[in-house]
């Protein structure tokens, strides 16, 4: 699913260095409190060469994440763009998975973190299709886990911080056991959240339903542009609150994220969707991303930066 660069170059903290050297203290207040955030954005082989997912979204969402959890960021917004492009030329990779990541390093081991230096690195590495090579095309079995989201006031869900992605952990490390690819989660009201790493859209009767921020999701930039396909392909997307059982009687569903892209589910709870494979308007919204990816079809949203 994943290979690492390990002949290639990693951006730490305002340098280009090798990836064997790319290493961090034991003592530091990353490893003891998860205090990182980080973003993950694909780049994509093109007929206009490597193109990068969303470029300023994923950071500033990034820069986000850091102001949620009182992260003093050490670069600009403008610098980690740069050092995001930079990566992928410099390993002269035509399509890659970028994880830029900020975290606090040495200096402090008390909760609070004080002023411990904050590092930022970017990583590229190869990255296939996150929840398999049938399940663009097919679709995925699922189950709604016993792990809920947080709940509001808890852990910030709008921030990617490495902290709540022990949750995430707990949800897909549960369905893998049980013979499923990944796992629904509930907030802590019952209602539908998101997956341990994508965003969930349900279709009933032509119609388009996804958790709002409410629901303790992650505010997808994925599933933003899936939300804008549909509104211009016509259909309704309302953004609510959806009840577990309208997962089971939903003609479609599917995930969104941007290492699963949109990747359509075929059971739920070993609850057959719809036909049991991919929906045909998951398909028109699915073949529309990728088209747009593809540079098939015009870009109007502004979706790819071009690094050559």
């Amino acid at each position: 699913m994943s290979g690492f660069l390990e002949d290639g170059k990693i951006w730490f903290s305002g340098e280009m260095i090798d990836w064997k050297d790319a290493k961090i203290h034991v003592m530091s207040h990353v490893l003891h409190y998860g205090s990182s955030v980080f973003e993950g954005l694909r780049c994509y082989d093109t007929p206009k060469g490597p193109g990068i997912f969303r470029l300023d979204d994923h950071v500033r969402r990034l820069f986000d994440s850091a102001k949620i959890y009182r992260m003093p960021m050490p670069f600009s917004q403008e610098v980690v763009l740069q050092a995001c492009i930079d990566v992928i030329k410099t390993n002269k990779l035509r399509e890659a998975y970028l994880r830029p990541i900020a975290f606090r390093g040495y200096g402090s081991l008390g909760v609070n973190p004080g002023d411990t230096p904050v590092e930022l690195i970017v990583a590229a590495m190869a990255w296939g299709k996150y929840l398999g090579d049938e399940a663009i095309n097919i679709g995925v079995d699922v189950r709604v886990s016993s792990w809920n989201r947080m709940r509001p006031n808890t852990f910030p869900a709008m921030a990617k911080c490495g902290a709540n992605y022990m949750n995430s952990q707990l949800i897909n490390q549960e369905a893998k056991m049980d013979g499923y690819i990944e796992g629904i989660s509930l907030d802590a009201n019952g209602f539908v959240s998101e997956g341990s790493g994508e965003n969930v859209f349900v279709i009933r009767d032509g119609k388009i339903y996804t958790p709002s921020l409410a629901s303790s999701i992650l505010p997808g930039i994925t599933r933003d542009c899936v939300i804008k396909i549909a509104r211009d392909f016509g259909y309704d997307v309302i953004e609510t609150v959806i009840p577990r059982e309208m997962l089971y009687v939903a003609d479609e569903v599917f995930f969104t994220g941007s290492a699963a892209e949109v990747s359509p589910i075929k059971s739920i709870d070993r609850v057959t969707i719809g036909a049991g494979h991919r929906g045909p308007i998951t398909e028109k919204l699915q073949k529309q991303f990728f088209a747009v990816l593809a540079c098939e079809v015009e870009d109007k949203y502004g979706w790819l930066t071009f690094v050559e």
